[in-house]
């Protein structure tokens, strides 16, 4: 596992993605004032 990387599966890693959302969206909730934008992206490292 690469440095820095803590989850041990993709269930793991998407469930520290959910509740780190959550807890963005507490901070700063979401205004429904313009369309949602949805993409993805690659991520190279080492």
């Amino acid at each position: 596992m690469p440095p820095g990387i803590a989850t041990r599966s993709e269930e793991e890693a998407i469930a520290n993605l959910k509740e780190a959302t959550e807890l963005y969206l507490e901070e700063f909730p979401f205004r429904a004032t313009t369309r949602p934008v949805l993409t993805t992206f690659d991520v190279t490292y080492g």
